[in-house]
């Protein structure tokens, strides 16, 4: 009979700790994923329709690492092809849009298109919007951050701007890119 109680005993106490142990396991599981949530930054911003436009949608930023990520989803707007900016000022309270004042250009580089020449850091460049006035555009860069402490990488408290032309990437500072057909803080 000892050796039955001896041999439960130690089954017991085996499962016990395997329990104690599928717990811990589980625990830091879950203390990591939070910790790279927190690391994974995101801003969504509602896009008003400026200049009497029909403009509708909204962007959204995710920083993960060092890059951010810009998903652009809208509709409301002509077929074809908008400019699409980050603007210096958090502003969009004006009905043509320009509240928002010029492109974001920390750097002070003439306008261009990113990637080929020199460009403003919120010369994005082109969506193109299909028959039923759509548009997606997903653009993803080192060159941004959300919230941090570099003034010529952080696109809080700018506005994003969608214009009615498309970016020719040569007219300075603009890229004769049209009226500003919708617009959205950055915050």
């Amino acid at each position: 009979m000892k050796k039955i109680t001896l041999s439960l005993a130690v089954i017991c106490s085996t499962l016990i700790l395997s329990c104690n142990n599928a717990e811990t396991t589980e625990e830091t599981s879950t203390e990591e994923m939070t910790e790279e949530v927190a690391e994974m930054k995101t801003v969504n911003v509602a896009m008003l329709a400026k200049s009497e436009s029909t403009l509708q949608g909204n962007v959204m930023f995710t920083e993960e690492g060092n890059e951010v990520t810009m998903k652009v989803d809208i509709s409301g707007v002509t077929p074809g092809e908008h400019a699409i900016h980050i603007h210096q000022t958090p502003d969009c309270s004006s009905a043509d849009g320009k509240s928002a004042g010029g492109h974001w250009n920390p750097a002070m580089e003439d306008h261009g298109k990113w990637g080929e020449m020199d460009h403003h850091a919120g010369d994005i460049g082109n969506l193109v919007a299909d028959a039923e006035g759509k548009a997606t555009l997903t653009f993803s860069t080192d060159k941004w951050c959300i919230g941090c402490e570099d003034s010529t990488k952080n696109i809080l408290n700018r506005a994003i701007i969608i214009h009615a032309d498309v970016d020719d990437f040569k007219t300075q500072p603009t890229g004769n890119a049209g009226g500003r057909i919708g617009c959205g803080v950055i915050q």
